[in-house]
């Protein structure tokens, strides 16, 4: 398919390569593959396919001002076309349409300051069509001064879709985007937390949040937000390597994004029979509890007719045993109406 609009690749411009090849695969699960044609280029890999690059930034990149960085690339069936056009609507030209082995690529700048990169490649384009599979890069974020602007700018340039919104208050709507019925990402304007330019913020698809996010400050990462859940059922958390480099992990939890409407409701009945397992527990264990303080207050109410002690407690063990099976079904509804609201979150994230 042609690849408009599609990030194919994501490479890491930083100081010391080698640091982030010990930190990335124990926070992200990737393998490291040096590039055949090009030992000292090392790509990360899914399964064995690359999906992206880490390299020392260059340094008229760090002359530039530019700070290590993840560097999104974005596919073009026609990079010379993509690369005009991208400057005629604002964006600063980096470097210019560069031949290498597997294709040609372009560094741009867009008119808010995040960068970019356009990529053709020579054959089929790295990465595929659908939805990102677990270890991929699974959602794209911009962060800018003019969310707008900038969604005029990339809608124009790629082809996008504007999919869902969100009203986010001060930081203003949350654009969402997307291409061939799956979405990819989102645009906001930066909020006051994030220091730093405009950039886009990608984030991979992990299996276990609280498994990287642990592996990621035991190497000496920090959490910049979260852990946590997000409208659909999924889990993020936004981290920067030991370096100080911003990037973000996503967890589909319940795999909403995978699901079909008609498959969406399998999800629900797992719940439910585990909060009612609950529920029951709970009910057959406070009526031995309360069935001695019933037995108590009776004899006291009547002290001259307490003689017969058997047949005053015959009579207190027989209602409580009725009294709890009619208090379980009040107990149990309200935790099956608990586990269907944490079920509904109707936004799909990121």
């Amino acid at each position: 398919m042609n690849p408009r609009g599609r990030f194919v690749w994501h490479e890491l411009m930083t100081a010391d390569p080698e640091a982030a090849i010990r930190f990335y695969p124990a926070v992200t699960g990737w393998g490291v593959l040096p590039f055949d044609q090009d030992p000292s280029y090392r790509m990360w890999t899914v399964n064995g396919v690359p999906i992206g690059g880490v390299l020392p930034i260059p340094a008229e990149a760090t002359a530039m001002g530019a700070r290590p960085y993840w560097l999104p690339y974005i596919g073009t069936p026609d990079i010379e076309e993509a690369t005009r056009r991208a400057v005629e609507l604002g964006a600063t030209l980096f470097v210019p349409p560069t031949q290498i082995v597997v294709g040609i690529f372009s560094v741009l700048r867009d008119p808010q300051g995040a960068t970019f990169a356009l990529f053709q490649a020579t054959g089929t384009a790295p990465g595929h069509e659908g939805l990102s599979e677990v270890g991929e890069f699974s959602w794209h974020e911009l962060r800018t001064s003019d969310g707008i602007a900038a969604w005029a700018f990339y809608s124009e340039l790629f082809g996008w879709n504007a999919t869902s919104a969100m009203d986010m208050g001060p930081m203003g709507k949350y654009q969402m985007f997307g291409r061939n019925g799956v979405e990819l990402g989102g645009i906001y304007n930066k909020p006051d937390r994030v220091a730093g330019p405009p950039a886009w913020l990608s984030y991979v698809r992990i299996p276990s949040t609280d498994h990287s996010v642990a592996h990621s400050l035991a190497l000496g990462g920090k959490i910049t937000n979260g852990p946590m859940e997000v409208p659909g059922g999924n889990y993020v958390a936004e981290l920067c390597d030991d370096q100080g480099i911003a990037f973000a992990v996503h967890e589909e939890r319940e795999h909403l994004a995978a699901a079909t409407p008609d498959a969406r409701p399998k999800a629900k009945p797992k719940a439910k029979p585990k909060a009612k397992a609950k529920a029951k527990a709970v009910v057959k264990a406070k009526p031995k509890a309360k069935a001695k303080p019933k037995m108590k207050p009776k004899p006291k109410a009547k002290p001259k007719k307490a003689k017969p002690k058997a047949k005053a407690k015959a009579k207190p063990k027989a209602k409580p045993k009725s009294k709890p099976k009619a208090k379980s079904k009040p107990k149990t509804k309200p935790k099956a109406k608990a586990a269907k609201k944490k079920a509904r979150p109707a936004r799909r994230h990121r």
